[in-house]
């Protein structure tokens, strides 16, 4: 039996990813990173370590940058350490795909020269550069996951706005903006890890975790109207203008903002093939649009 140690087991992926692995008969132990001497709790007889703990990236741009490296690449690198002198085969590191580009031009691929704007970036970069200069002892290997838009019931955030917006009849004021976005069940995602830890000859590198389909925004507006019951409402305003209101939100704290209208009408398309070529598989098994279905009725309730 594989014994699996996880780090941020209290976030929505950790919530999701531990009932997951412990139905398919993985024993599962929580470590807490915020705990003093955590590094006297690491398991010594565990197989994989699955390191989820971060500083997620804060919109409202209120967070301190040193948190962002003390977190995402300190910790990171004391935890890979042990991982290192231990007897465990595998080590997963949650990184993000803002580690690389804050803005996507085309497909985001693997490769991709890395140009992280924020400190949230920049830090899980940093610590993606340690651990593959890193010479690994025989028989370990080490993945670095970079998720796009993780989604599933019990997550809020831009696509709970979203539904929130459609749901109430309020139009949809961004319709100008035809933006295509890759977003990544929560289904998915546990299916890869999975996945990755069973297939042996998954080698150690970069892998990008998305859904098969990018989805147009307008789209997604689209299938939120459908299932709350509504007519979507689509409005044609102006990028200009539209941009001159997320302007003034940034200084008067408008729920439209800067960074906010970003992340809602960017293009943001992210290749997951390189994962589903490593796993010898042609699909995923939740689509795009049924893992969307999924998450937007389970706001519903």
């Amino acid at each position: 039996m594989y014994k699996i140690t996880i780090t941020g087991t209290s976030g929505f992926v950790g919530q999701n990813l531990v009932p997951y692995l412990e139905q398919k008969k993985y024993k599962t132990e929580p470590l807490s990173l915020r705990q003093p001497n955590w590094q006297k709790e690491v398991a010594k007889d565990a197989t994989v370590f699955i390191h989820l703990a971060g500083k997620a990236h804060d919109t409202s741009n209120t967070a301190n940058a040193e948190e962002y490296f003390a977190v995402n690449r300190d910790l990171t690198i004391e935890l890979f350490e042990l991982f290192l002198a231990s007897e465990a085969r595998d080590f997963f590191y949650f990184s993000s795909v803002k580690a690389v580009a804050d803005t996507v031009e085309g497909v985001l691929e693997e490769d991709v020269v890395a140009k992280p704007l924020t400190p949230y970036g920049q830090s899980k970069h940093e610590a993606e550069q340690y651990l593959l200069k890193k010479q690994l002892p025989q028989g370990k290997r080490v993945f670095i996951i970079r998720p796009c838009m993780i989604h599933g019931p019990g997550n809020k955030g831009n696509l709970n706005l979203l539904y929130k917006i459609v749901e109430k009849g309020i139009p949809w004021p961004l319709a100008s903006f035809d933006n295509h976005r890759s977003f990544l069940s929560i289904k998915n995602l546990c299916y890869l890890v999975e996945a990755m830890i069973q297939n042996d000859t998954v080698p150690s590198g970069i892998y990008n975790f998305a859904d098969d389909k990018a989805l147009a925004t307008n789209d997604l507006v689209a299938l939120i109207a459908k299932i709350s019951m509504k007519k979507p409402k689509l409005w044609y305003l102006s990028k200009k203008l539209m941009s001159t209101v997320a302007s003034i939100g940034d200084k008067i704290k408008l729920p439209l903002n800067s960074e906010r209208l970003k992340k809602l009408t960017e293009n943001y398309v992210v290749s997951n093939e390189k994962v589903k070529r490593a796993l010898g598989i042609h699909q995923l098994p939740v689509s795009a649009e049924e893992g969307l279905e999924h998450t937007i009725r389970s706001f519903r309730k």
